[in-house]
């Protein structure tokens, strides 16, 4: 007989998610800022530090792979993120204002991309979530997508595929109101300071809403099993 409890996730091994973590977090976030600023005040192109600050994620992906003989989700993201900064930055007019709207165009593509993953078979978010809940190990990684058979978890899934993608897009069109309304200086201290204000609040958005929900379908789950051996006989 089948059940609708869902299995608990297997022990984390600490080591190895700690060093996954280490390595993502490195080479998607911390190598791409840190070759961009080298190369910009080195006097290479616009383009050129852009195109190079992708070698981050491509390790990681190499890495990943090696290591685990599979694809990083996190890391494929990481380099789309990087061709459209690329793509955006080759492309369109100098005008000061234009240039400063440029930046928020890479985070309203990068909303649609969230939004469009929706028709697939599964969302984005439920790679970001088997990344960074997860330490990477066969056992973790079968369990969460064994999650995937459950209403709610697929249903958590998607809404927060729906918020993320939802609130990068209203980003990027703050951004470009704010970039026509204000002066150059703010709005260059504004693109660097309210990508990390709406990604932290989507990070603790995201930890309080799985959280509620894990506790929402555990507490179903005990009420139905309450109920089932409420309605057995007493000699069970």
């Amino acid at each position: 007989m089948s059940t609708a409890v869902a299995p608990t996730a297997p022990a984390r091994k600490g080591k190895a998610a700690a060093l996954g973590w280490l390595i993502s977090i490195g080479f998607n976030v911390v190598a791409p800022i840190m070759i961009y600023n080298q190369l910009h005040d080195a006097g290479y192109s616009e383009s050129t530090a852009i195109l190079l600050s992708g070698l981050g994620p491509v390790l990681d992906t190499v890495i990943y792979l090696l290591w685990h003989r599979r694809i990083d989700e996190f890391a494929v993201v990481s380099l789309v993120f990087v061709a459209l900064t690329l793509v955006v930055s080759l492309v369109g007019p100098t005008d000061p204002k234009m240039l400063l709207a440029k930046d928020s165009f890479v985070s309203g593509l990068l909303g649609v991309v969230y939004l469009v993953s929706l028709a697939a078979p599964k969302p984005i978010m439920f790679y970001f979530g088997r990344k960074f809940a997860t330490d990477g190990t066969p056992e973790m990684v079968a369990w969460w997508n064994s999650m995937w058979q459950y209403p709610g978890f697929r249903r958590v899934q998607r809404n927060l595929t729906v918020v993320w993608g939802t609130a990068f897009v209203l980003e990027a069109v703050l951004r470009i109101v704010l970039v026509y309304t204000l002066s150059h200086g703010t709005v260059v201290t504004v693109n660097n300071i309210l990508p990390y204000v709406v990604l932290g609040g989507l990070v603790y958005f995201t930890i309080a809403y799985a959280k509620r929900a894990s506790a929402k379908g555990r507490a179903a789950a005990e009420a139905a099993s309450a109920a089932a051996e409420a309605g057995q006989p007493a000699a069970a």
